[in-house]
């Protein structure tokens, strides 16, 4: 990445780096100039690329073992993408929930804040209720779900730090990396479609859908200027998610027939999921320098992007 190009040398630690956007951020990182870049998981490496980096297993929820780690490749930037993103799956075991998306985070900022140590925490619009939307970083948060809840109170517990933290949300994240399992809405929809398959997609719920490449660029910018506050990350645009098929259908040049709308009430997420989210960005891009990419942009560089993976 140019951003850190440069300047002196910074130590980055990815956490979640199994993840779609762990994945993302060391592709990006591995092997810039002036970058030692360490990754970690909780299991066996998943990132085809293994150039570049340094990779060690580790489960945040054993303490002694992640500080071991720490430690031992002194960080100057923590980028903590690891959590529970799922909503059902907060809903399900609240607990572990809490332990990963709110305990842990709140322990990595008081570290941080010890070692003094540059944190990069990703957040979610699920913090807000969705029937205002889109939102400045400074409006209230109101989660209508667990997950929404947790991130909110990991926001929270960092704030409590005197840590530098730069808190990122962000929004329905897409787009494509070189690990095939990982999937998103669109290569969902375009998977689909591609197989002739009929697919239902939500008409009744909106988002400004944030590219993978765009996220992990975000991130970068914040560690390069030790950001410290909230930041709104996303594309400008609000779609519904039905619209966002539909788009993702024109320019595979799709059939768009095969495409079903459904209520989030027919599928149980009317009181679950905020309606209307969307973010402004005037603070991101004044203060980080974030440029949005278009969705229709996004698209042709994943269609370039597949075709370098091999799965067009």
């Amino acid at each position: 990445m140019d951003e850190l190009k440069g300047y002196e040398e910074k130590r980055i630690l990815v956490t979640g780096s199994n993840g779609f956007l762990g994945q993302k951020l060391i592709d990006k990182l591995a092997g810039v100039e002036n970058v030692s870049l360490l990754a970690t998981s909780k299991g066996d490496n998943r990132n085809p690329n293994i150039l570049g980096y340094i990779f060690k297993a580790c489960d945040i929820e054993n303490e002694a073992s992640f500080h071991e780690l720490v430690e031992s490749f002194a960080p100057t930037h923590i980028i903590h993408t690891a959590a529970i993103t799922s909503v059902e799956a907060c809903d399900r075991d609240p607990l572990l929930c809490e332990r990963v998306n709110v305990l842990f985070v709140g322990k990595l900022a008081s570290l941080c804040e010890k070692l003094e140590i540059h944190l990069t925490f990703l957040s979610t619009d699920f913090v807000f209720d969705g029937k205002d939307g889109p939102y400045h970083e400074n409006d209230m948060p109101n989660p209508c779900n667990a997950y929404g809840r947790s991130k909110w109170l990991a926001e929270q517990a960092i704030m409590k730090t005197n840590s530098t933290a730069a808190i990122l949300r962000t929004i329905l994240v897409y787009g494509v990396i070189n690990d095939p399992k990982r999937s998103n809405l669109i290569l969902w929809v375009k998977n689909k479609l591609s197989q002739g398959e009929s697919i239902t997609v939500v008409s009744d719920q909106w988002r400004m859908p944030t590219w993978v490449d765009d996220l992990a660029d975000a991130c970068i910018l914040a560690v390069e200027k030790r950001a410290s506050g909230i930041y709104h990350i996303s594309s400008e645009q609000l779609f519904s998610i039905l619209e966002i098929a539909e788009q993702v259908a024109d320019s595979w040049q799709l059939n768009k027939q095969l495409i079903q709308p459904i209520s989030a009430a027919d599928i149980g997420q009317a009181d679950n999921r905020p309606a209307k989210t969307g973010f402004i960005l005037t603070k991101s891009m004044k203060e980080l320098g974030f440029r949005p990419t278009s969705l229709l942009k996004s698209f042709e560089e994943i269609k370039t992007q597949l075709a370098l993976y091999n799965r067009v």
